[in-house]
């Protein structure tokens, strides 16, 4: 069997979107995957081509040939669905144009907008998404009223949600006007709709809120409803910030 042609059972499912590699690995471990019908070990070598690969007893599909990573600046308006049953509008009406299977990494609100990850790599969103990561996020956040120290404090400190605080947050001031507020919120942790139930514990009003960066991607001067592909450099920063 020439080298070319395998590779380790745990590259491979993670290129198949199954998990991370690290995951596989406890997943062929726990004798959930098999070869050609025989259990798998740790640190085997498969034929992606020719070897039928099963994770409980579902076979796997070939590798993707390409995985695809994209920048999509979200509108307000869009669910951050592929398929939505109630007929809004979505963010799959914005990639079309785009012939993969793609998929968006974390949630943005209907009410929310900014910068959404859209991809094919079921391992990268897995490993991103997973509730032991705290991979900045930073969101504009604009508020209906004035913010008093006392507010601001609490919301760095942290509030409590469904009977659990939230992380402490970094916050910084970027416009103060009667009755207008912007702040910047850096979060590590991704609860639904966290920064406005934060703000509503607090008597604060949000009338708009935009993320402008995860990690080291940042959403710059993209505008509303365009997407992007992402660098090589940024693909390899995002990635080890997943690791």
């Amino acid at each position: 069997m020439p080298e070319s042609d395998s590779i380790r059972l745990q590259k491979h499912m993670a290129q198949c979107g199954v998990a991370s590699r690290r995951k596989a690995e406890e997943m062929i471990l726990d004798g959930r995957v098999a070869i050609n019908g025989r259990p798998a070990t740790l640190g085997q070598s498969v034929r992606p081509k020719k070897d039928a690969v099963t994770v409980d007893g579902q076979r796997l599909g070939e590798t993707r040939e390409k995985l695809v990573y994209l920048l999509l600046h979200k509108p307000r308006g869009f669910v951050t669905t592929m398929d939505d049953r109630h007929a809004r509008r979505s963010v799959a009406e914005l990639i079309t144009d785009r012939p993969e299977r793609l998929f968006p990494v974390g949630r943005l609100d209907k009410d929310s907008e900014g910068l959404l990850l859209m991809t094919n790599d079921g391992a990268l969103a897995n490993a991103l998404t997973h509730p032991s990561k705290h991979i900045p996020k930073v969101y504009r956040v604009t508020l209906k009223n004035a913010v008093t120290p006392e507010q601001l404090a609490a919301l760095a400190d942290g509030v409590v949600l469904d009977g659990k605080p939230t992380l402490p947050v970094e916050l910084r001031e970027l416009t103060t006007e009667p009755g207008r507020t912007v702040l910047e919120f850096t979060l590590r942790e991704g609860r639904n709709r966290q920064i406005r139930r934060m703000c509503e514990a607090l008597g604060l009003e949000v009338s708009r809120l935009k993320r402008t960066a995860i990690g080291p991607l940042k959403l710059g001067m993209l505008p509303a409803g365009q997407w992007r592909e992402l660098t090589g450099k940024e693909i390899t920063q995002i990635k080890g910030e997943a690791e």
